[in-house]
């Protein structure tokens, strides 16, 4: 069974691209942020057509998060935000498939350290950590997906010097994802032997993905119950060399039955 996280970066103009991915891959869940749309205009039709269900939490503009499900595949329990927490922004929707907890996330980015920005983003994750810990504590078998706006280390990045103590790569926030891991997770990535110079967003401009000079910040933590389970994790670069590309590409977990 396989886990995605994609960030498409406006599903009005990338649905095309996730309707021929579903159909390439069959993925049985996949993660989606940054949807880009209010909550009455998501593409329910098409996502059912290519047999898969939805449950979303969509913004106009920026944000929104979904969570696909291959049929006859079913969700329940959807929680939509983090319960608690009066954020105007739609960046979290959970439920649970087939046993598995899947909580969507789409990270505040924090813009810059010295950002108005960014202390929302260390709050955010504050309260995420909380909610998180709680749902570890009901729903052993957790998967955490989205675009974390965080690189945990500096081999997740092209170029350390250059990144270091900015957004993205700053010691606070990668605390944060510390922290995340110490409540019982696991970054699905590393469990297995990889690639060195391997990214899941690279910048439209200067021909950074040619180049091959991105970032990691694209996760599938793992809980400890579900980590026996876990057999690969891979990023799939393929659709970032699509016509008209997100910036981010996906990521997919595949677990034992």
């Amino acid at each position: 069974m396989r886990f995605a996280t994609w960030n498409v970066n406006s599903l009005k103009v990338r649905l095309p691209q996730v309707l021929q991915w579903l159909a390439d891959t069959g993925v049985e869940v996949l993660c989606l942020q940054e949807l880009k749309m209010d909550q009455d205009v998501f593409p329910l039709a098409e996502i059912e057509a290519a047999g898969y269900r939805a449950a979303w939490f969509g913004q106009k503009t920026y944000n929104g998060v979904a969570i696909l499900v291959r049929a006859p595949l079913e969700m329940t329990d959807v929680v939509a935000g983090i319960p608690g927490y009066g954020d105007e922004q739609r960046r979290v929707i959970a439920a649970t498939v087939d046993g598995v907890r899947v909580i969507c996330g789409y990270f505040v980015n924090g813009e810059a350290v010295d950002s108005p920005k960014y202390p929302y983003k260390l709050e955010w994750l504050s309260k995420l950590e909380g909610y998180v810990a709680a749902e570890l504590a009901k729903h052993p078998n957790l998967l955490l997906l989205g675009d974390y706006n965080i690189a945990p280390e500096d081999r997740d990045v092209y170029d350390p010097e250059g990144w270091h103590e900015q957004v993205l790569c700053s010691t606070p926030e990668r605390d944060a994802f510390r922290r995340l891991i110490a409540l019982g997770l696991s970054d699905s990535f590393r469990l297995f032997n990889q690639e060195e110079k391997q990214y899941s967003w690279w910048d439209y401009r200067q021909m950074m993905f040619r180049r091959n000079k991105g970032v990691r910040i694209d996760h599938i933590l793992v809980s400890d119950a579900l980590k026996p389970r876990a057999q690969a994790c891979e990023i799939d670069k393929a659709p970032r060399k699509w016509e008209r590309p997100s910036d981010h590409t996906p990521v997919v977990l595949t677990l034992a039955d």
